[in-house]
């Protein structure tokens, strides 16, 4: 693995952190075929539990098997394969050391009736597994949202002491946010601010709109003149967010949507200065060659040659 002087300087933002957790860290962003640029793709799949096999699945019935999220990954040559105990532990075995892994650690369902997600696994499952970091989600904005910054608190702890990365998906729900108000632009740079605060290390969140939701932050986006008028002027202002950009933050997929959509998206994290996409059912749900195409364009969105 060739650590490139890029990656070696994204690495010297992380002041307080070990050798071992720079390492995984390193894993992550030195593998596949963005290697040594300072970008990445995920391919999270943890929707099973959240939304159920059938709606997560049936489109493309291969995906109802762990390994075929593993060997996706692997083949289109991503920099990591996020997902759930049990999605992990039924090819931990076939794939290990092919290709960085991320134990999440807690998930919601479609049944919960609150805005809230259960501790599922350990930071010692995730070593157990051989992972490269740990993911844990936060709603920013419900009514559990402060107890979910202290489960968060003591998990990244662990993690680090032991050598792991963390990675934090920060989606704000919940409380008195409006549905617009999920992706709002002041809503989710407050919530990638809020997950650098917690000392994540890769952050997770939604493309913002432009919909500011509240009040007292309208005005100060106004009175500063913070661009809003692009996808990639809003990306920008969301990687400003995460400490002006020392710490890694990539964005979600979302629901299945036409492929021209998301080379958008890409292009827009790309050009306001994004470090990635992590990204789901856009490519688990459409079959194997036609998401393995999809990747590839993305991965060549990401180099700057589309």
């Amino acid at each position: 693995m060739k650590v490139t002087k890029l990656v070696k300087n994204i690495l010297s933002k992380y002041e307080s952190d070990c050798p071992g957790t720079k390492a995984n860290l390193a894993r992550i962003l030195c593998t596949g075929k963005l290697a040594g640029t300072g970008k990445m793709i995920i391919l999270p799949v943890d929707q099973g539990f959240e939304h159920g096999p059938a709606r997560s699945f049936a489109p493309n019935p291969d995906a109802y098997d762990p390994h075929y999220h593993y060997q996706l990954a692997i083949d289109a040559g991503l920099n990591a394969y996020a997902s759930t105990l049990g999605m992990l532990e039924a090819g931990a075995d076939t794939f290990a050391g092919q290709i960085p892994t991320i134990l999440k650690i807690n998930s919601s369902n479609s049944w919960a009736t609150t805005k809230d997600q259960s501790l599922n696994a350990s930071v010692d499952d995730a070593i157990r597994l051989g992972c490269a970091a740990v993911g844990f989600t936060i709603y920013p904005g419900s009514e559990h949202a402060l107890d979910l910054f202290e489960e968060f608190r003591a998990v990244a702890e662990e993690a680090k002491a032991k050598g792991l990365a963390v990675v934090l998906w920060s989606y704000p729900r919940g409380g008195n946010l409006s549905s617009a108000g999920e992706t709002a632009m002041d809503v989710g740079a407050y919530a990638a601010h809020l997950a650098a605060e917690l000392g994540a290390h890769i952050i997770k969140v939604k493309l913002p709109s432009d919909h500011l939701e509240q009040p007292e932050a309208k005005k100060a986006f106004v009175d500063a003149g913070i661009d809003l008028s692009s996808q990639a002027a809003r990306v920008r202002e969301v990687v400003r967010s995460c400490f002006n950009g020392r710490r890694i933050v990539v964005f979600s997929g979302g629901a299945k949507k036409g492929a021209d959509s998301i080379y958008d998206d890409a292009r827009a994290i790309r050009d306001g200065g994004g470090n990635g996409s992590i990204i789901g059912r856009n490519t688990f749900q459409r079959p194997r060659e036609e998401a393995i195409a999809m990747l590839t364009q993305i991965v060549d969105i990401y180099k700057g040659k589309a």
